[in-house]
């Protein structure tokens, strides 16, 4: 991600000043009861800041934001007897953008992070990173695409929309250690007229950021879509999956294809303990939302 200044993510509640969300507090809880993980807000960019708002104002789209029900903040404001370290309460809530890339064959771009990085290493998401300022969502949607995945959509030949708002902390778990990052991270949705085969052929990965990519297919996404972190059980996984998904990995400046196991992509976040390679709960969230959305379409297919 280029660039330190980020881009930080305030509030505003009947009609009352918009304010600064430090770090270690839940954004989503501030529009929503304690016992429940989403609400529906006004969002948008809004004076240097990416502003969440229980009603309209200029320039602001409506959507869905929501945490996991494991949240660290949610779990922090039940236990207020646990001290955020100072280098965290400094800090306030920074906004992202991640871009669900979909091809016209009806596969969705997502990527391994590297193992090197900080945070979330080894795990699946989306194309994305942080807002700079003076920029626009979808800039920052595109940037980050080119950044990651060498890929560059020209105007004309995409269109897109926002899906949803997502309340991301890591460690994703309090079970893991205190949050060290805080994020509310805005999931775009970008329609491609091209197919997966000749956008993949762009494609030039920063081995940095992406340690593998894959172009997965409906199926294979609705089942991922299924998984939920956090949960007793799965929802309706779909029965007929093939036994392995096929994925580009990144090595020493090469490429190379391989086959792993579906189940990879199905793994859930564990509760305590070492995380695995899995898709995050961010990415399975708005898949849930792009499914929703395809609607009256139906189930899109290659």
């Amino acid at each position: 991600m280029a660039g330190l200044a980020r881009v930080l993510v305030h509030v505003r509640r009947g009609g009352r000043g918009a304010r600064a969300v430090r770090a270690g507090q839940s954004v989503t809880g501030t529009f929503c009861p304690a016992h429940e993980d989403a609400a529906v807000v006004s969002c948008g960019l809004d004076r240097g800041c990416f502003l969440l708002s229980d009603v309209a104002f200029p320039g602001s789209t409506t959507a869905l934001l929501k945490r996991p029900s494991f949240c660290p903040a949610k779990r922090l404001g039940e236990q207020p007897e646990i001290a955020l370290p100072a280098e965290l309460r400094g800090r306030g809530v920074a906004a992202g953008v991640a871009v669900l890339l979909q091809a016209s064959t009806g596969r969705i771009l997502l990527t391994r992070r590297a193992s090197t990085l900080s945070i979330f290493p080894n795990v699946w998401v989306p194309p994305g990173g942080h807002v700079e300022p003076d920029e626009e969502l979808l800039d920052v949607g595109l940037r980050e695409l080119e950044e990651e995945t060498g890929l560059r959509l020209e105007a004309g030949t995409f269109s897109w929309r926002m899906l949803g708002l997502w309340e991301s902390i890591y460690p994703p778990m309090l079970s893991r250690g205190l949050p060290r990052r805080h994020h509310v991270v805005i999931y775009l949705l970008l329609l491609s007229a091209e197919p997966h085969q000749r956008l993949e052929a762009r494609m030039r990965p920063s081995e940095s950021e992406v340690s593998a990519y894959a172009w997965l297919e409906p199926p294979v996404l609705e089942a991922i879509a299924a998984t939920e972190d956090g949960a007793e059980r799965s929802g309706d996984v779909p029965s007929a999956l093939p036994a392995t998904v096929g994925i580009t990995e990144l090595s020493n400046g090469s490429s190379s294809t391989t086959r792993v196991p579906t189940a990879t992509f199905l793994n859930t976040a564990p509760a305590e303990g070492e995380d695995v390679e899995r898709v995050s709960t961010g990415t399975k969230f708005a898949l849930r939302l792009w499914l929703d959305s395809l609607g009256e379409q139906g189930r899109v297919r290659p």
